[in-house]
């Protein structure tokens, strides 16, 4: 391996250590007794402390020198004197480990006791110093500008993605995305909870990749030698749980879908999906207008946060408009009693593309998807969706040809499917035939027949409403995130074709 000149003056750094009997890896547990948040938070000068994370920087001026220290907290000051480091002859863990063989990005363990330095600086006076893992790259350098303004040079989105664990390190706001992610989820998971609602787990590798119209990944099984799909949703699973007699489901869902990558979508994604029996999708849509509120409250402490520059208020009620007012109200088009000629011919006139393998269903949608759902930026719920878009939902109880669907928009995107779910055994498999046909024109994301489900649907699901929410979508608009890959600790990438970066 061909190391930079860095990479080798680290690495005798590191062999140098070994020498002085310093093990740059030590197996010994370093307990902390206090965090860099908490010591600048409730600072007092007196504390006998004991901290541990990585050394940021150091100033070094002779016998006396200042560094900084970063754990997963925050940082904190650290005052490193000689003779206090070092009370007897040997200077060595000053002299040479400390200005020497340090450097930064390195893990190591202090104690010492907390003072305020002359010029009102909270720091803490070190009297040992443990090294706990040698750095053997260094972490991109922090640049300031003329005008005396820090950037960190580690902004190329490519290489943060890739590299996510330097990128956590030298741009510490980052963390707060990934920290708002998992409030996020904890304030789903307490609500639900509160709800008596049963979290569950279903099958990631499926024998068939139903619940959701997607192109599913496949691979093999060998054992069984049988091909077999990474999960492309996990509602009919879920719903196989409400004919076994619960009440109430969720799963947060690492789902699979072999399809495109753009600022929205990652081909491995997480949806959090509920079911509820006895409830239909006008009771979802209350339920779902209070769970934002809560989230959004979670996360900001209010239930409006700024996206893009606007301010996106998910205070209840919200907007409630049809799919075919929103279709009629932005291209003058009334999809209700048009085949799907009449269709085809109403995108043209829009500029909207289409193609042979397209369906009824996918006309409306794309016709919807072109023309309609920029409009609407704050939280509105498109309801009742054509039959031909909706081969899981419940026929609409007073709209002949639609059924009872919404979803929820928020700046231009969907963040929540739900529906009335379908339980009708027989209409089911009509549904799931008609997705065949499709699939026999070239539709590579119809839906397969799910027997079993079709089995199962005939012991009987009471009335049930689900809905799946999009978490990587939501937790893009709580902050203010322009890409997905942004709330994703490990993105997709394409594979490196050469040699990491340093």
């Amino acid at each position: 391996m061909e190391w930079t000149e860095q990479e080798r003056v680290r690495r005798e750094s590191l062999a140098r250590l070994r020498e002085l009997g310093i093990d740059p890896y030590p197996a010994p547990a370093f307990p902390v007794t206090h965090r860099a948040q908490e010591l600048t938070e409730a600072f007092s000068d007196g504390v006998e402390v004991r901290l541990a994370g990585r050394l940021m920087s150091r100033r070094i001026m002779g016998k006396a020198s200042f560094a900084e220290i970063q754990d997963g907290a925050g940082t904190f000051q650290l005052y490193v004197n000689r003779d206090e480091l070092c009370p007897g002859e040997d200077k060595t863990s000053y002299n040479e480990v400390f200005k020497r063989l340090l450097d930064r990005g390195d893990f190591i363990g202090i104690s010492g006791t907390t003072f305020t330095t002359q010029t009102g600086e909270p720091s803490i006076n070190v009297r040992e110093l443990t090294v706990l893992s040698k750095s053997l790259r260094p972490l991109p350098a922090v640049k300031t500008d003329e005008h005396g303004v820090v950037h960190d040079a580690f902004s190329d989105p490519e290489l943060r993605y890739r590299m996510r664990y330097v990128d956590l390190v030298v741009n510490r706001d980052v963390r707060r995305t990934f920290e708002a992610r998992s409030q996020v989820i904890r304030a789903m998971r307490d609500a639900f909870d509160r709800n008596g609602w049963l979290e569950v787990d279903t099958p990631v590798l499926q024998a068939i990749p139903g619940g959701a119209a997607a192109r599913p990944f496949v691979t093999h099984h060998n054992a069984l030698d049988i091909p077999l799909y990474l999960r492309i949703a996990n509602e009919l699973y879920l719903k196989r749980l409400i004919v076994g007699g619960f009440e109430g489901v969720y799963e947060f869902s690492r789902n699979f879908r072999n399809e495109g990558m753009d600022r929205t979508h990652n081909p491995e994604f997480t949806v959090l999906e509920l079911y509820v029996a006895y409830k239909d999708y006008l009771w979802m849509m209350e339920t779902m207008e209070q769970l934002f509120a809560e989230v959004c409250t979670a996360v900001h402490g209010t239930t409006s946060c700024m996206l893009n520059g606007t301010r996106i208020d998910f205070t209840p009620p919200f907007r409630r408009v049809t799919m075919r007012d929103a279709i009629l109200d932005h291209t003058g088009v009334d999809i209700d009693g048009l085949d799907e000629a009449g269709l085809r011919a109403a995108c043209a006139a829009c500029g909207v593309h289409t193609d042979a393998s397209m369906g009824r269903g996918k006309l409306i949608d794309a016709l919807f998807g072109a023309k309609c759902e920029g409009h609407f930026v704050q939280p509105t719920f498109i309801t009742d969706y054509p039959v031909e878009m909706s081969p899981l939902t419940k026929a609409h109880r007073s709209k002949p040809g639609y059924t009872e669907r919404f979803e929820l928009m928020v700046n231009g995107t969907e963040i929540a499917n739900a529906y009335s779910e379908l339980n009708d055994p027989d209409d089911q498999r009509a549904r799931f035939e008609d997705q065949l046909q499709l699939s026999a024109r070239g539709d590579d994301e119809a839906m397969f027949i799910d027997q079993d489900f079709l089995r199962a649907l005939e012991y009987g699901m009471p009335p049930t409403s689900g809905v799946g929410i999009g978490i990587d979508r939501l937790v893009m608009l709580l902050t203010d995130a322009q890409s997905i890959q942004d709330v994703l600790l490990f993105p997709q990438m394409r594979p490196e074709t050469t040699h990491a970066p340093a």
